[in-house]
């Protein structure tokens, strides 16, 4: 487990979902660029209430800051090629304000 921070765009919506225990949590996928502008793709869950609350506010697109655990793995498309994922648990986060929020 690695400790970082990620920065990016969320990819699609939040979902919530419950656990078998009643445990409730959220699932997203959001977009970074490297350096280099190749997209990785970080899978994230979430059980902190804060957190779970503001994933589900943010749509397609909304810019993203999330803290927590990684995981670092790699994934193969349908051309063949191995390309990174990340998975994280995130702990907590930032986003950005849309205007007319504010």
């Amino acid at each position: 487990m690695i400790d970082g921070l990620i920065a990016g765009r969320m990819y699609g919506y939040a979902e919530e979902r419950s656990g078998s225990a009643g445990s409730v949590y959220v699932t997203c996928k959001v977009k970074a660029v490297t350096d280099h502008g190749e997209t990785v793709i970080c899978n994230v869950i979430a059980f902190n209430d804060l957190v779970r609350n503001t994933l589900l506010t943010l749509t397609d697109g909304d810019s993203v800051a999330l803290s927590g655990a990684l995981t670092p793995k790699v994934w193969t498309d349908k051309q063949g090629k191995v390309r990174p994922v990340l998975d994280m648990l995130a702990h907590a986060i930032l986003h950005r304000v849309r205007s007319g929020e504010e």
